[in-house]
């Protein structure tokens, strides 16, 4: 509809389109309501080498509200106005329209007078009802009694078909094959151990067990602990046992696990450690 008034008006002679010379506002639709988007289209012409630069904005009122910002289009050799507006009262409306201004080669600046604008707006109230008057609100509305039963019975039985897959699918627990014994290898002899050039592991061994009788008769002496805070909690507890001795061989065993030792006999070392661990766990 638009397209075709901007036909209408561009098909217009040019004493009819030319500004200030009787041109006026064209309204599409020709029959809007309360609410619709009406458009009102204006032509001009201008001389040559002039441009129609911008339009004026629309300030809205309490009947008439713009909806967009004017355009300005150039078509079949004339400048087209639009304007957008909604009218909110049925009824004739006359809207001033702001004025154009025209841009010239030399830059010059012009402005033309808007005019006024002129269409009617039907209500969208039926003629019938002369004086519409606001209705009472209506009564609430009953809610629906509706039966419980059937949502229960479904929910039972998607809680039963849940439970049955779920004993289906759940696997019994494996029954694992009986752990094979395995033969505990004996102790390599510190002999080998020595004859191998390995002092180190014979005193390890010796020392570890000689703190771990040390645990066992004093718990507070565990194995955390460093040689002399070891030896002080078993002082304690235990006054009567051979400290001075175990003082002794634990710092000679640990020079000879560091190799600060050289030449040492390691087998009596270790035949001293097995007597005093013996002495303590008694």
């Amino acid at each position: 509809m638009i397209v075709t008034g901007l036909g209408i008006l561009a098909a217009l002679p040019p004493c009819r389109r030319a500004a200030g010379q009787g041109a006026g506002w064209a309204a599409f639709p020709a029959n809007p309501t309360v609410g619709d988007t009406i458009w009102l289209v204006r032509a001009l012409s201008v001389p040559a080498g002039w441009q129609v630069r911008a339009a004026g904005k629309l300030e809205p009122t309490e009947d008439v509200e713009p909806l967009t910002e004017p355009s300005v289009r150039r078509v079949a050799g004339a400048w087209v106005v639009r304007y957008a507006l909604a009218a909110w009262k049925p009824g004739a409306h006359r809207v001033t329209l702001p004025p154009i201004w025209r841009l010239g080669p030399d830059g010059a600046a012009d402005s033309t007078a808007g005019g006024v604008a002129s269409f009617s707006v039907a209500s969208v109230i039926p003629d019938s009802l002369k004086d519409p008057t606001p209705q009472g609100a209506l009564a609430p509305l009953r809610a629906v009694h509706r039966n419980v039963l059937p949502p229960l019975v479904a929910a039972g039985i998607a809680a039963a078909l849940l439970v049955a897959g779920v004993a289906l699918r759940r696997r019994p627990p494996r029954k694992l094959a009986a752990r094979p014994q395995v033969p505990v290898e004996r102790e390599v002899p510190d002999a080998r151990w020595l004859a191998a050039g390995e002092p180190k592991a014979v005193v390890a061994r010796a020392t570890w067990r000689l703190r771990a009788a040390l645990a066992r008769a004093v718990p507070e002496a565990h194995s955390a602990l460093d040689t002399a805070e070891c030896l002080a909690v078993v002082e304690r507890a235990r006054p009567q046992a051979p400290v001075r001795e175990l003082r002794d061989l634990l710092d000679q065993l640990d020079r000879v696990a560091f190799a600060s030792a050289h030449g040492t006999d390691i087998s009596a070392l270790v035949l001293m450690a097995r007597r005093l661990a013996k002495d303590v766990a008694a």
